[in-house]
């Protein structure tokens, strides 16, 4: 991940998530501001909650156009404040962040390979009533022969701070290149809090008894079921570009969810 500044805002698209909340924030802010198409635009306006911005993330990934959220979601973790005034203003004093995804390739038993893209998380979860048996390496390395669990999860420090914390993961501030191993409901070994790893590093996590315990795999909102085998790693080649309020960086907002009471 990498900081830059941006010089201009002239040329804004918007788009918006369905909610009847959203399409009136979109049609002010084009009543005011105007609007171009994607294709034309500097600069794309995301309006709703972290579930569009991922989608805007990947929509747009590699088009080097910076993506500026607003909330006018339930979640808005990676949006900013909504506020109809000063969004020039506001674009011009904000801090552009390269998010690089994780790429994903998951095997299943059938021996067919999908790949997916991450910026949140690839997470693998039982997909049965039977605790799903994992085996984890990195580098080629074993370094956890067996995990009995509902899952586990592969995070970036964009998403940290979602499912990842939900399940007592660590938060990782947005610039840091580490990766976050977390396990769902680990049964056993029971005192296995996870690992914090190079960003560099690739990981394997295998399926043990597939046939009796079988896990699906989530990259962001797209899932493959009866998994044999998922391999991640961070892919520094590609990016998407994501912009905060310099009053409200990601770094604030990390250091406020850690101190949230």
């Amino acid at each position: 991940m990498s900081h830059r500044h941006l010089p201009s805002f002239e040329r804004l698209a918007f788009v918006a998530s369905d909610t009847e909340e959203a399409q009136a924030a979109r049609t002010a802010l084009v009543d005011r501001y105007g609007a171009v198409t994607p294709a034309e635009a500097d600069t794309i306006i995301a309006l709703g909650g972290d579930g569009l911005m991922l989608q805007t993330l990947h929509q747009f990934i590699n088009s080097d156009k910076p993506i500026y959220g607003m909330n006018r979601g339930s979640v808005g973790f990676l949006m900013n404040e909504f506020r109809l005034e000063g969004l020039r203003e506001r674009l011009s004093n904000s801090v552009v962040t390269a998010l690089h995804p994780l790429t994903m390739h998951a095997t299943n038993v059938a021996g067919e390979t999908r790949v997916a893209k991450a910026f949140n998380e690839v997470s693998l979860l039982r997909q049965t009533y039977q605790a799903a048996k994992l085996r984890i390496t990195i580098d080629d390395k074993v370094r956890l022969e067996e995990l009995a669990c509902d899952g586990v999860l592969v995070s970036t420090p964009a998403g940290s701070t979602a499912y990842n914390l939900s399940a007592h993961g660590p938060i990782l501030p947005i610039h840091v290149p580490l990766l976050a191993v977390t396990p769902i409901s680990a049964f056993r070994p029971r005192g296995w809090r996870g690992a914090v790893i190079p960003n560099r590093c690739s990981i394997i996590i295998d399926t043990l008894e597939p046939e009796k315990r079988p896990v699906s795999v989530s990259a962001d909102h797209q899932e493959v079921r009866d998994v044999l085998r998922v391999a991640v790693k961070e892919d520094v080649r590609q990016r998407s570009l994501i912009l905060f309020d310099r009053d409200h960086s990601w770094e604030e907002r990390v250091l406020v969810e850690q101190f949230r009471t």
